[in-house]
């Protein structure tokens, strides 16, 4: 093929080169580039969009389809054959021609586009990706107008799962590899990769190999059990990869779409959600480079049916007295006798408020509200989780009323030379931070380590170090790293180094103080990450019993002021009970009310003394989306919207406000933050909380007058427990799918959770391949699994299938546990 020389290589000298950058052109138009760009970004930024399969901005290059095939010439001198553009760099005096300008590029993308339609089924009409396919589109766009394949097309069976939510049609790839870049790369879970060879080729994991009677050596040996594998369905460029879940069940074009923001976890991730009559049919990920760039994981994507439950609370509910028994009744009837009971409770020995920690920023802000006066108390914690007083402490100095300047931020964890994960397991409890940290290794060779007790997939996917100790043990090891890892302090001492502590840090003492002296030692910033999405935006509503919202103090009197100010009223004084402290006093029969908003029981420490306290309490209200422990104790129910048919904004762990709108409107359903305003009317209290915007604008005057942040009080390390014989020290996390509320109607999700399995060392294993938890509480049996764990510790996953612990031993981590070995 020859190929003449371009009548554009004069280039314009007296246009200026920056430094790093190159002098090009493409399609007879001069560009400047930096230096390293892809030739495909370039003609992206000049508006010319080359086709392409295999190209994607946030992988690898491949070079696989060659589809975005174009003519290039260096020097004056033509390259003897098209190049890939997705592959090629850019370089000074270079002179490109698309296909746009070039019949040569053109033809050879038309050839490429024939080669991939040769196998390719032509049933779009079937498939799911029809409407929205780049295959579809570009063949239209940039193929032949005939085929002149006339032979029988490839066929295989289908669809092959290559997980319970993830199935394959392998005549519709067209190899780009754009999946097994993804999992190789970007999630680390590299069990979808490319199998055979020449007309033979295709992508499959360990299980598929079995099923085409291939050897084992040619796949990972491991199924596909990936956080993060719905990814591959969205950047397939073809049908190939599609979801059980949503396959079959819509076309793209029946749809109508919605910008959201993910409930699931505090990143706030930027999502798409398609619904279809009234009903949400599929979630994807939003373009967001400065949060969740394209992806989200699993849990975000696939688990929104817990909205269309058969249990969803749609009528408000009120007990009778006669029967015991809950009976609908009007939203008239039911908050008439919710404000009657509540102002009882008021006047009697008092009413304590429990919101929950997934509440919209909104939402958060009229619980606060009503607390202070409706109630007339600062009862109230969002924590529905093990808590304490020193991480209220360290929230309070910290966290709370954060300044862009002293923000850790995603880019912030991308770019940090250094990161010290601490009580906090990123893949499980923070998806999107775990990509970022994995990220930060890969691409910049950022040293992570992770303080914890064993070496889990966090550990291995981010190529980090496990700083090992026993459970409880977290606050002394902390404090040593001064003396005993001498490399991490000084790797912590270097500019951008940050520390990343989880909620579970609140169930050792001393930590939260350790970790403060760590960072005003080394100058590594701090961030806190919680789990659920509603905790950073509680915390700056003021939903805790010692904080006024934006942070102010409530035994400030100047603090308090500037809220009474705005909120016209006068406030209580003293600081309130927390979380533990308002149960403890239901139980001991020293409140009369409570109004809990959306709480399981079951995460409280202490699940059954939550559950006695809400029996021995005069009169519960319930704000919930589904029925629950609490509702089947409470005297009213007021059904609340689910996330997609109200609107709000979750602030995100960084400190970011992610706003969001309704998807599906028309429902009825009412925002906690409107259900409140009404409740607190009926009570002759005017809350003006009455939408979301509303809650929204009266909140930003108080976030944006903030007085400051409190001194942090530095609080005891307390030392591990020491086992005894036949006795083990606990360690324990939620996993990302287990048998959270929200992830209910998902059998196709539920299909990719990590087993429950007790993890032991070998020596504490003792050969024995199951092995019984307990206390004087009851009891867990699980399979053993043996890893690198302290002797004499055992983990166990929090809330699993099997292995509920606060429910089962009324434990958590740190806890001294007993030990019975089963069969060996």
């Amino acid at each position: 093929m020859t190929i003449a020389p371009s009548e554009n290589t004069e280039a314009t000298a007296e246009t200026p080169v920056p430094e790093g950058h190159v002098k090009l052109v493409i399609d007879g138009e001069e560009v400047i580039a930096p230096k390293g760009e892809l030739l495909i970004r370039t003609a992206e930024r000049l508006g010319t969009v080359i086709p392409r399969f295999c190209d994607h901005p946030l992988l690898d290059p491949a070079g696989a389809c060659r589809q975005c095939l174009v003519e290039v010439e260096m020097g004056g001198r033509p390259m003897p054959k098209p190049q890939a553009s997705c592959t090629m760099t850019v370089a000074d005096g270079m002179v490109v021609k698309t296909q746009l300008t070039s019949p040569v590029a053109d033809k050879a993308q038309q050839g490429v586009m024939e080669l991939l339609l040769i196998n390719h089924p032509l049933d779009c009409p079937i498939c799911d990706k029809g409407g929205e396919c780049p295959l579809q589109n570009q063949a239209l766009a940039h193929g032949r107008a005939d085929s002149r394949f006339v032979d029988e097309k490839r066929t295989f069976p289908k669809p092959l799962p290559i997980s319970s939510q993830v199935l394959l049609d392998r005549e519709r790839c067209v190899l780009c590899q754009r999946c097994t870049r993804f999992s190789a790369q970007i999630a680390g879970d590299p069990f979808i990769e490319l199998l055979e060879r020449g007309a033979h080729q295709q992508i499959g994991t360990a299980e598929t190999a079995d099923v085409l009677d291939m050897a084992s050596r040619t796949t990972s040996g491991q199924p596909f059990q990936s956080y993060f594998s719905g990814n591959t369905i969205q950047i397939c460029p073809v049908g190939a990869l599609t979801s059980a879940a949503y396959r079959f069940r819509s076309r793209p074009f029946d749809l109508v779409s919605s910008p959201s923001v993910c409930e699931h976890c505090s990143s706030g991730c930027a999502e798409r959600t398609d619904f279809r009559r009234g009903k949400v049919t599929r979630k994807l990920a939003g373009d967001d480079p400065a949060v969740n760039e394209e992806w989200i994981c699993d849990k975000g994507r696939f688990a929104f049916r817990y909205a269309q439950a058969a249990d969803r609370l749609r009528r408000p509910q009120v007990r009778n007295p006669e029967t015991g028994e809950l009976e609908e009744t009007s939203w008239t009837q039911a908050l008439r006798v919710a404000a009657d009971g509540l102002a009882k409770a008021r006047d009697g020995r008092g009413a304590a408020v429990l919101p929950g920690g997934r509440l919209t920023v909104e939402d958060a802000y009229a619980y606060s509200k009503f607390a202070r006066l409706a109630l007339r108390t600062n009862d109230i914690d969002f924590r529905a989780r093990a808590h304490s007083a020193e991480e209220l402490d360290f929230l309070a100095s910290r966290v709370v009323g954060g300044t862009p300047d002293t923000a850790v931020t995603f880019a912030a964890i991308e770019a940090a030379p250094a990161v010290l994960c601490v009580a906090f397991e990123p893949e499980e409890e923070a998806p999107i931070v775990f990509l970022r940290l994995r990220k930060a290794a890969r691409d910049r060779k950022a040293k992570v380590v992770h303080l914890g007790q064993w070496t889990t997939p966090s550990v291995r996917k981010t190529f980090g170090e496990l700083l090992a100790c026993v459970p409880g043990g977290e606050a002394a090891a902390v404090d040593g790293i001064e003396q005993h890892a001498k490399d991490l302090d000084e790797s912590l001492s270097a500019a951008g180094a940050l520390v990343l502590v989880g909620e579970r840090a609140a169930e050792v003492p001393g930590l939260f103080s350790a970790l403060h002296r760590l960072s005003e030692r080394t100058g590594a910033r701090l961030a806190w990450i919680p789990r659920r999405a509603g905790e950073r935006g509680a915390l700056e509503a003021g939903a805790v019993p010692t904080l006024l919202p934006g942070g102010r103090p409530v035994a400030d009197a100047s603090a308090r002021a500037e809220v009474e100010a705005v909120w016209g009223a006068s406030l209580p004084t003293e600081p309130g009970r927390d979380a533990a402290g308002i149960v403890a006093a239901a139980a001991a029969g020293s409140l009369d009310g409570l109004l809990v908003g959306g709480v399981d029981p079951n995460d409280l420490p202490d699940p059954a003394a939550a559950l006695e306290a809400l029996r021995r309490t005069g009169f519960v209200v319930s704000l919930e989306l589904r029925s629950s422990a609490v509702t089947e104790l409470a005297d009213v129910v007021l059904p609340i919207a689910p996330a997609v048919e109200r609107s709000g904004s979750y602030l995100n762990w960084e400190g970011r406000r992610r706003e969001f709108g309704v998807t599906l409107e028309g429902t009825g359903a009412l925002p906690d933050c409107r259900v409140l305003d009404t409740l607190a009317v009926e009570m002759d209290t005017d809350l003006f909380t009455q939408s979301p915007q509303a809650a929204a604008g009266e909140l930003a005057r108080l976030l944006n007058a903030g007085t400051g942040r409190s001194p942090f009080n530095a609080a005891k390390v307390a030392t591990a427990a020491s086992p005894g014989e036949g006795q083990a020290v606990l360690a324990t996390w939620r996993q990302l799918l287990d048998d959270g509320s929200l992830q209910d109607e998902e059998p196709h999700l539920a299909g990719t959770a990590r087993p429950a399995v007790a993890r032991l060392s070998e020596k504490t294993a003792n050969g024995h391949r199951s092995v019984t938890v307990s206390t004087e509480r009851g009891a867990i049996t699980l399979p053993v699994e043996v890893t690198d764990l302290p002797d004499g510790v055992v983990w166990l996953p929090g809330n699993s299938a099997g292995s509920n612990i606060r429910v089962a031993l009324g434990a958590g981590h740190g806890s001294l546990v007993s030990l019975t070995g089963g069969e060996q």
